[in-house]
This record gives C-alpha cells, sequence and structure tokens, in this order.
C-alpha cells in the first residue's frame, strides 16, 4: 500500500441509541467523542440509528409488500405494456 494516502484504520466502537447496543469493531470512522469499553480503554464512538439489532429484516418483524397486487392495480389504471 502507498503511505500516506490511506485514512486510518483502528477499532471504534458503533452504537445503535435505538435498540441500546453497542459493538466494537475496526473502522476507518472517526468521531470526537469517546466512550470507556469493557475492557477498560476508551475508544471513539460513533452513533447509528439502525444496527442488525433494530432493523426489522434481522429482527423478523419487516413487512412484506403486496408487489403482485400492486402490478395488477397498475395495469389496471394504464393497461398492460404493447396493448395499444
Amino acid at each position: 500500500m502507498k503511505p500516506g494516502i490511506h485514512p486510518a484504520y483502528g477499532p471504534v466502537v458503533f452504537r445503535d441509541r435505538a435498540a441500546n447496543y453497542a459493538f466494537l469493531t475496526r473502522s476507518t470512522m472517526t468521531s470526537e467523542k469517546t466512550i470507556e469499553w469493557e475492557d477498560g480503554n476508551t475508544y471513539p464512538v460513533v452513533d447509528v440509528e439502525v444496527s442488525h439489532v433494530s432493523h426489522p429484516f434481522y429482527t423478523g418483524t419487516a413487512r412484506v409488500l403486496d408487489t403482485a397486487g400492486r402490478v395488477e392495480r397498475f395495469e389496471r389504471r394504464y393497461g398492460r405494456r404493447g396493448a395499444n
């Protein structure tokens, strides 16, 4: 790798405020805010709105959209393609 062109890569805590969950990983993201982690060290903390703990897909609360009904409704309103 070329020196001096890559961002610093180090430990960062990502905190999901909605689910009150945090995890330590490595990233190039930085933050002015810090948090003392379970191991006693202080790391920069990045607040996120959604993580795997609060996202509907991972929690099993995702809604299935009625795409077939949407297509049929569109065809009723505007006609089928090529039906001229």
